[in-house]
């Protein structure tokens, strides 16, 4: 039995502890309790984690250290400090890695370019390269957005403003993206974009994963772990999601292999990044799950960035009106009436004069970047320009979304919407270096991508800004989720308005 003198001891022990660290760290934003750490606190800001990790970012003065229960392997290095972020990316970045960690988390997409280890990494990234400056594939991409543009979205929001709908445009961007991505890497339209809206299984699973993904972040590894090995929770729902995309993704192998054996002494009509990996597969040997890698971390990456930064992007400028009229008066400049066709514009040299409409562009992903965060992990001990010690092993974490967000980089205005901060005396685009514009990330890894997803966020914004006025619904509230990528909570409920009956 346990006696009462021994309880009262206990009591005042743990009393003791509390007050101990309620006075060493009531005037910070987290506290680092005894045992669990600062999980409490990350656990009960999990829903506004990307404001929060901004606050105690500028609290620490651009670095801190994050502590998890003693129990765990939580602990981590996170920083919003470009110094440190062109240390970690720049000629430094050959003692950072994944880490064994990350590729566990996103084990889901194998060997593909987000989770692959040096060498197969390396291989990947020039075969992309190699796909993504190819006159054929520039050439099909031009063709693919126009089509998707003019036969899909453009209808689609003609049929809801002449009904005059509350909708969800953050849907249309994530349906419109998955049919022009599939379009890319798969030379197959799943058509969900249309008027009917259909509910597609893969779509909503690719999603899914997403979101489970990102909680495997900030839930001790070993409750996950557990979860996965009795199939229960989220990570049920994870088993079950990708069992639909796989399905999805390896009936698109086989389909195009046929179709490969069957055009082999034709001139094929189109150009698909898959065909281009199965006629490298076929020389190498590498089998079905290198295609199936491949194609995944293409859809992923294709989709949800674009969508990501459609739906800020467009929230961002219907509710800065002077913003939108700007962006307007430069289209009118391109165009010679107002009645002029729109599509006379939508190509990509036409597009890419658009100044302060790339001004906008890149103001919207500082402000809220596709991919919130990335993380490394240290081989050799390291010290960061911070100061800070690294030791080897640790995972260091750089916000994006933070970074976006620091006055010592972006001045006392950083949470302003301001495309002017992008335009020189000259009137053209400042050039600002990568490891601070963090939204395409930096350095070896930085994203193959840039070019061609600047040129698309412009073709769309010409095509739906030229032809309809968008209002925010008053009542709907507007945030960042909770997953790998910055998709809004609840969406973005709008009203649109033709601008030329």
């Amino acid at each position: 039995m346990v006696g009462y003198a021994e309880i009262l001891v206990a009591f005042l022990f743990f009393l003791f502890l509390f007050l101990f660290h309620w006075i060493r760290y009531r005037n910070s934003p987290i506290t680092n309790w005894p045992v669990v750490g600062m999980l409490p606190g990350i656990l009960s800001n999990a829903w506004r984690i990307h404001d929060y990790a901004t606050l105690l970012l500028k609290h620490h003065g651009g670095t801190m250290e994050v502590r998890g229960p003693s129990f765990t392997n939580m602990n981590f290095v996170m920083t919003s400090d470009h110094r440190n972020v062109h240390h970690l990316t720049g000629k430094h970045s050959s003692n950072y890695e994944r880490g064994a960690e990350y590729h566990e988390i996103f084990e889901i997409l194998g060997d593909g370019i987000f989770n692959s280890k040096l060498e197969i990494w390396k291989s990947n990234r020039r075969m992309i390269h190699s796909l993504l400056t190819h006159s054929k594939f520039e050439l099909f991409l031009e063709k693919t957005i126009q089509k998707k543009v003019d036969s899909c979205l453009i209808p689609v929001l003609d049929y809801i403003s002449q009904e005059e709908l509350e909708f969800d445009l953050q849907d249309v961007f994530h349906r419109y993206t998955f049919d022009r991505i599939c379009c890319l890497v798969l030379g197959f339209d799943p058509e969900c974009l249309s008027i009917r809206f259909p509910e597609v299984s893969y779509q909503k699973a690719f999603t899914k994963l997403e979101e489970i993904i990102f909680l495997r972040h900030i839930v001790p590894r070993s409750f996950w772990k557990l979860q996965k090995w009795l199939q229960i929770g989220q990570e049920k729902k994870l088993t079950e999601a990708q069992k639909i995309v796989d399905q999805f993704i390896y009936e698109r192998i086989e389909i195009s292999k046929r179709k490969i054996r069957k055009e082999k002494n034709e001139e094929a009509p189109l150009f698909d990044m898959l065909t281009a990996y199965i006629e490298e597969e076929e020389m190498g040997q590498k089998g079905d799950k290198f295609l199936r890698d491949s194609a995944l971390n293409l859809l992923v990456a294709g989709r949800d960035s674009m969508s990501a930064g459609l739906s800020w992007f467009f929230w961002l400028v219907a509710t800065h009106p002077s913003v939108e009229s700007k962006i307007l008066e430069e289209m009118k400049g391109r165009f010679a009436s107002k009645e002029a066709d729109w599509r006379s514009v939508l190509g990509m040299n036409e597009v890419s004069k658009l100044v302060y409409l790339h001004a906008a562009i890149c103001e919207s992903l500082r402000l809220f970047p596709p991919v919130p965060y990335l993380h490394v992990c240290a081989i050799n001990p390291d010290i960061l320009p911070s100061g800070h010690r690294i030791n080897p092993n640790i995972k260091l974490y750089y916000s994006l979304y933070a970074m976006g967000r620091m006055e010592e980089t972006w001045g006392e205005d950083c949470l302003e919407f301001k495309p002017e901060r992008w335009i020189s005396e000259e009137g053209g685009i400042k050039h600002i270096p990568s490891y601070k514009f963090i939204a395409f990330s930096t350095g070896p890894r930085s994203c193959l991508g840039k070019e061609t997803t600047m040129i698309e966020m412009k073709m769309v914004a010409t095509a739906v800004l030229w032809n309809y006025q968008i209002k925010v619904v008053k009542s709907h509230s507007v945030s960042p989720n909770v997953s790998v990528v910055l998709h809004m909570e609840h969406g973005l409920k709008v009203k649109l308005t033709k601008r030329f009956v």
